[in-house]
């Protein structure tokens, strides 16, 4: 079956956790006796209603003060295929929980209060998601019962969110839900309050939406070698393998290929994968890939094919969103990480920071907490040339302090000089 990633997003206490336990619980994903538990826990707490979020908010501290701290990843299935919800935090302090967990999503489901409209987190959830690169973005338009399901006050948040979409110039598609989460309005079923809408809930959107693994399959052979194995034993005392995952495009047995860092070609002879060989991989699997030739590599190395070698650059442009208390500035050094090749990369000049009222750039000689910017960066070793396409592809990189070891931003490069 397929899996569809799916990540939520949105400002503190716009429901998030109750959609999702409303999700769990109209699939049939929850046990009785769960249930129950959850029944007598809502009324130990005076709510006057099964509060279906504390089956998603399992911290103790999450319970006490009623919202999500740190990232959930709840499974639920459906005949169709399987899912996988990041539930991630939406107070400001939690940005960075957000942005991890979201990266490996390809769908955002961003909820809104329909009595609060847009607000500075929405903002900057839909520029992540932008940043992201997602390939679908749900606005859920949520809590409509406490505005009396009123249409107004669903397209005056629908008309305010796409302008500030067009403004991002995001390339996702957008679908827009009334929705009462608490109610079960439009996750699965539009009742009497919302017979007005003619689209279609949640459930449905979500079924229809095709996971986009095929982009990766279409992407150029990258290779990325993590261990060279030579066990020196067995029936082949001569085996050398150079283990890794190939990030994305296929590998086959006599496919000419090429390392990255050195242009030293051999071709592949085998391919392993648990013991079993194989005569072609695709992409997003741990592999041991055999060569012809014994020739030079190490963790941090990648394979690409021969034919569509890639270029690699020491100047780059990217997008980041800061991590870290201790703000970002220019001529600072940090340790630049992508997948296991690292090296020393500094901040050559700093953009601007983001505006969250409109998307566009502020100059600023810092980047602070949370904050999205546009910087330049050089770095000590050459880097593939690879600008960030979404999903698990190439591209997205983190920044490590050389000092703390601490990751201090997540960054998607945009251009190459």
């Amino acid at each position: 079956m397929d899996i569809l990633r799916i990540a939520t997003s949105g400002s503190v206490d716009d429901g998030k956790s109750t959609l999702i336990g409303r999700l769990l619980y109209e699939t049939g994903q929850v046990p009785t006796d769960r249930m129950q538990q959850i029944e007598e826990s809502s009324k130990r707490r005076g709510l006057s209603f099964t509060d279906l979020s504390l089956l998603t908010d399992g911290l103790i501290s999450e319970r006490e003060q009623g919202i999500t701290i740190d990232v959930a990843h709840i499974y639920f299935h459906t005949p169709a295929r399987k899912y996988i919800i990041a539930d991630t935090p939406g107070h400001e302090e939690y940005t960075r929980n957000m942005v991890t967990g979201a990266s490996q999503s390809e769908v955002a489901i961003t909820l809104i209060d329909a009595r609060h409209g847009m607000l500075e987190q929405t903002r900057r959830h839909l520029h992540i998601a932008h940043l992201l690169k997602m390939s679908n973005l749900i606005v859920a338009i949520n809590k409509m019962d406490l505005v009396g399901y009123e249409r107004n006050a669903f397209e005056a948040i629908k008309s305010e969110v796409e302008s500030y979409v067009d403004q991002l110039g995001a390339s996702f598609t957008l679908h827009f839900i009334p929705m009462s989460a608490l109610h079960g309005e439009g996750v699965t079923v539009f009742k009497d309050g919302l017979s007005w809408h003619q689209g279609a809930p949640l459930l449905d959107i979500l079924e229809s939406i095709k996971p986009r693994n095929i982009m990766n399959a279409e992407g150029q052979t990258n290779f990325q070698v993590q261990q060279v194995l030579r066990p020196r034993g067995g029936n082949d005392p001569d085996f050398r393998g150079y283990a890794g995952s190939l990030r994305t495009g296929c590998i086959r047995v006599g496919d000419e290929v090429q390392v990255l860092s050195t242009g030293k070609s051999s071709t592949v002879v085998g391919i392993h994968k648990w013991g079993t060989e194989l005569n072609a991989s695709g992409p997003d699997q741990a592999l041991t890939v055999l060569l012809e030739d014994d020739i030079d590599l190490r963790r941090g190395d990648a394979l690409v094919a021969k034919e569509n070698y890639l270029a690699t650059s020491r100047l780059m442009t990217a997008s980041i969103c800061w991590m870290d208390e201790q703000p970002m500035a220019s001529r600072k050094k940090y340790i630049y990480q992508q997948g296991s090749f690292s090296t020393k990369i500094m901040v050559d000049q700093i953009q601007g920071t983001v505006n969250l009222k409109n998307g566009e750039l502020a100059s600023n000689h810092q980047v602070q907490l949370n904050e999205i910017a546009r910087a330049t960066f050089k770095s000590a070793s050459a880097i593939p040339a690879i600008e960030y396409q979404g999903g698990n592809s190439n591209g997205a990189f983190a920044l490590i302090d050389e000092q703390s070891l601490n990751t201090v931003a997540v960054g998607f490069a945009e251009r190459f000089a």
